[in-house]
């Protein structure tokens, strides 16, 4: 059976109490911290650099993922590596040399993963799953906290899903897929069921008043996928 992971988004938090909403949203169940990081370069939005990242590492021991949506990505990785990240994940259109930026980022000591947009292809997958430890399907168009559910993802998570179990099949280990856009109480089941077993959450939680609640209200969902 897969593990559920749920991993509210600081993009949607209150920035001017920011270790407390992560010291927070952590107590209340969650099990990941997702960080999402725009350039206005890549994508038209200026959120996050490496400092808030070392600021907010004092206040957990959960894992930090961090979701690079910048160009240039190799700079800004080995920074949030230092900074304290335990994942980094980019978009391979963002990267000159995908291979050679999943293995500096898992040189920095992080586990890397990469990007697939709404509508990019799932070939960028290929030759480097032996360098994953996430894929992550963005199931709206990155650059806005908010958004809609796009339907069409749940076709690409099932691919992805399909992908990962046969490569893990056949040479082992653990590869995390993860969703990311418009995840709430209401989808996150069906979500699961086309094969996620990560799930970002921005406005859905920290968007509402009992952290505590909309987790376990997630929870429940999932305990209903088989």
């Amino acid at each position: 059976m897969r593990q559920f992971r749920i991993a509210p988004s600081i993009l949607s938090a209150d920035f001017a109490r920011l270790g407390e909403e992560v010291r927070d949203v952590v107590a209340a169940g969650a099990d990941i911290i997702h960080v999402d990081v725009m350039d206005n370069h890549y994508v038209p939005n200026l959120t996050i650099g490496p400092m808030v990242c070392k600021a907010i590492r004092p206040y957990t021991e959960a894992m930090i993922d961090v979701h690079l949506m910048v160009k240039p990505v190799d700079a800004l990785a080995v920074q949030f590596a230092k900074a304290g990240a335990n994942m980094i994940t980019f978009h391979p259109e963002a990267s000159d040399h995908v291979d050679r930026t999943l293995g500096l980022i898992r040189d920095n000591g992080c586990k890397a993963g990469l990007v697939i947009n709404p509508a990019a292809p799932l070939h960028h997958l290929d030759h480097v799953m032996d360098k994953l430890d996430m894929v992550l399907i963005m199931s709206v168009n990155p650059g806005f906290g908010g958004q809609s559910f796009i339907p069409e993802a749940l076709n690409k998570i099932r691919m992805t899903r399909e992908r990962i179990d046969a490569w893990t099949a056949k040479h082992g280990g653990e590869i995390w897929l993860e969703v990311d856009g418009g995840v709430k109480i209401d989808n996150i089941a069906e979500i699961a069921r086309a094969g996620a077993d990560t799930f970002v959450a921005g406005s859905a939680i920290y968007g509402q008043p009992d952290y505590r609640g909309v987790i376990n209200a997630m929870r429940a969902e999932l305990a209903t996928v088989a």
